[in-house]
C-alpha cells in the first residue's frame, strides 16, 4: 500500500511538472514576435528551433518612434528552464532601454550594467543588437561573443565580425557600434551558435563555412526561403543526431 501511495504521489508530481513546463513553453512562444516585421522596404523574420521545451534563445524585432527599426538576438549560457528564465530576464531589460534610441552600444552596455547588478552566477548572455535605419540603408550594430552576422549580397556573401565580451560576465564591459551600408536586395542574416556548433553522427560540427555556403548558394532566393533553407542544410547534415544547442536565426532583407 505504501509503495502504491508512493507511485502515485510520484505520478502527480511528473504531471505537475509537465503542466509547468507547457506553460513556460507558452510563455516563452509569447515574448517572440507574432508575425514577421514589414515596414517601408524592409522585411524581418526568423526561426526559432529550441532543443528543450524551453531555452535560452531570445529575440525581438521592432520599429522605433524614429521610425528605424531595432532586432536584438541572444544565446543565454545553458539550457532548459534556467537559461529561458534568465533569457526572460535580458529580454524584459531590452524592452526597457530599446526605445530610447540609444546606440546598439550603449543598449548593450546598459544590459550589461543590469545584468551584474542582479549577480547571478554561471550566467550570461552573447548578443547581437541591430538598428536599421530605411531612409539611409545603414545599419548599425554592436555584439558580444556571437558568431556573425552575414551580409548577402546578389553577388556574395561576407561573414561580419562584431566583436565584444558577452553580457553578464564583467562589469565595466565597453560595447563598440559599428555601421554597415546596405543596399537594395542585400539581406543580413544573424544567427546563434547553435546553427554553426550542430553536429553530424560522427562527430563534426557543420561550422561557419557550411554556413556561408548555404546563403552564397540560396543568396537569391527570397530572405524567408533562405532561413528555411539554412535549417534544411543543418538537419541534412546532423542526419538525425540530437543537438545539444538552440538554433535560431533572424534575416533582415532590404527590398529596394
Amino acid at each position: 500500500m505504501e509503495f502504491s501511495s508512493t507511485l502515485v504521489e510520484l505520478h502527480t508530481i511528473e504531471k505537475m511538472r509537465e503542466a509547468e513546463l507547457e506553460e513556460a513553453r507558452e510563455l516563452q512562444q509569447m515574448m517572440l514576435p507574432k508575425v514577421f516585421l514589414h515596414a517601408a522596404t524592409v522585411t524581418i523574420g526568423h526561426e526559432f528551433h529550441p532543443i528543450a521545451g524551453v531555452g535560452g534563445d531570445f529575440l525581438d524585432y521592432f520599429e522605433m518612434p524614429d521610425g528605424t527599426l531595432g532586432l536584438f538576438l541572444g544565446d543565454v549560457m545553458g539550457k532548459g528552464l534556467p537559461a529561458a528564465l534568465y533569457a526572460a530576464l535580458a529580454v524584459g531589460t531590452l524592452h526597457g532601454v530599446h526605445k530610447t534610441s540609444r546606440s546598439p552600444s550603449d543598449v548593450l552596455a546598459t544590459l550589461n550594467r543590469r545584468l551584474m547588478i542582479r549577480g547571478m552566477p554561471r550566467r550570461h548572455t552573447s548578443l547581437q543588437y541591430a538598428v536599421f535605419d530605411p531612409v539611409s540603408r545603414k545599419l548599425t550594430m554592436a555584439g558580444a561573443g556571437m558568431a556573425g552576422p552575414v551580409h548577402m549580397r546578389v553577388d556574395g556573401c561576407s561573414l561580419l565580425e562584431l566583436p565584444g565580451v558577452p553580457p553578464g560576465l564583467f562589469a565595466g564591459s565597453n560595447y563598440e557600434s559599428v555601421t554597415f551600408q546596405l543596399h537594395p536586395r542585400d539581406s543580413v542574416l544573424f544567427f546563434t551558435d547553435g546553427v554553426g556548433d550542430a553536429f553530424n553522427l560522427e562527430n563534426d560540427q557543420f561550422g561557419m563555412e557550411r554556413v556561408l555556403e548555404v546563403c552564397q548558394r540560396h543568396c537569391k532566393r527570397q530572405p524567408i526561403e533562405v532561413l528555411h533553407m539554412v535549417f534544411a542544410a543543418v538537419n541534412a547534415y546532423s542526419k538525425g543526431r540530437e543537438q545539444q544547442d538552440d538554433m535560431t536565426a533572424v534575416m533582415l532583407h532590404v527590398s529596394k
